[in-house]
């Protein structure tokens, strides 16, 4: 929908750019021409749900990272983790993989045997969030949280599974660096779900069915990313079932420059990772190191968030 200009809750709507990766389509909402980010989040792709038949299989080789952790969740389907840290992890929907890159990490994310052995569809969410100045260079690392670990919130008609900070008195399991807010949540035909104002910035990613807003006027429609005001009160309204992924926190220290899949404070530290990887002064990842990402000669990001 197009914003009147009427003062209401609601800040900004954005409809993602849309990449096709081969195997199947990613929708990127954030970064966006009319927005950098919301609270620590620099990056948000929605893949799927996209068929992948026996044979078939999703596939990113080796690539690297900085100055941002990486959080990735699947609604269905699975795929195996690697990095340059030695970390192997599959993850399942439901589950939670972080992967903190700090000073510099390389990974892959492939189908294992089991699902190119079968007929699957893959659904799912990647964030990058970006690390605060102060630890835009620390260690690499990773973190893997069960289905059976992220709290569950459930009321009239609402179902949120929380997978990083803290909302109605539940906190995440998930280790990040900065006040952060992220949930998966369902919502029934005609629930009403009220968004706590005690995180700065917030939105909504529409995944399925619509919403209103309580004091704006039209209804939001899957696959737009909804921004609210600081401060506003927000309540939801579901028009029929309905699916969101509830995302912000507190705002990044300042700008960050995103240079493919590098992200800090400092142009020059991006300079020097984009050398870096183009010279192959990057770890490999054991078990994953034939093949890899080559630094692209015009990386679709290049700007200060």
């Amino acid at each position: 929908m197009t914003l009147s200009s009427h003062t209401g809750p609601v800040e900004q709507m954005i409809l993602p750019a849309t990449r096709d990766l081969g195997d199947f389509s990613v929708r990127r909402a954030l970064p966006s021409a009319k927005r950098r980010m919301v609270g620590p989040f620099v990056f948000l792709d929605s893949f799927g749900p996209v068929v992948l038949g026996p044979g078939q299989g999703a596939d990113t080789r080796p690539h690297p990272h900085i100055g941002l952790s990486t959080l990735t969740y699947l609604i269905e389907g699975e795929s195996d983790h690697r990095d340059s840290e030695g970390y192997v992890q599959t993850i399942r929907p439901g589950e939670v993989n972080l992967m903190t890159a700090g000073r510099g990490i390389v990974h892959s994310e492939r189908s294992g045997p089991a699902s190119r052995g079968r007929e699957e569809t893959m659904f799912g969410f990647q964030a990058w969030l970006g690390l605060p100045q102060a630890l835009e260079e620390t260690d690499p690392g990773f973190q893997h949280v069960d289905a059976a670990d992220v709290p569950v919130l459930t009321d009239n008609g609402i179902q949120m599974k929380l997978l990083a900070g803290s909302f109605g008195g539940r906190t995440a399991p998930t280790r990040l660096f900065s006040e952060t807010l992220y949930a998966d949540i369902v919502l029934a035909p005609g629930a009403r779900f009220a968004i706590e104002s005690s995180h700065i910035e917030r939105a909504v990613y529409i995944v399925q069915g619509g919403i209103e807003v309580t004091g704006q006027v039209g209804i939001f429609c899957k696959d737009e990313l909804v921004v609210f005001r600081p401060g506003a009160e927000i309540v939801v309204h579901a028009g029929g079932p309905t699916r969101l992924m509830l995302m912000g926190g507190e705002p990044l220290d300042g700008p960050r420059h995103i240079f493919w899949n590098f992200v800090s404070s400092r142009q020059d530290r991006i300079d020097q990772a984009a050398a870096d990887w183009r010279e192959r002064r990057f770890p490999g990842v054991p078990g994953d190191d034939v093949e890899f990402i080559p630094l692209p000669e015009n990386p679709p990001l290049r700007a200060a968030a």
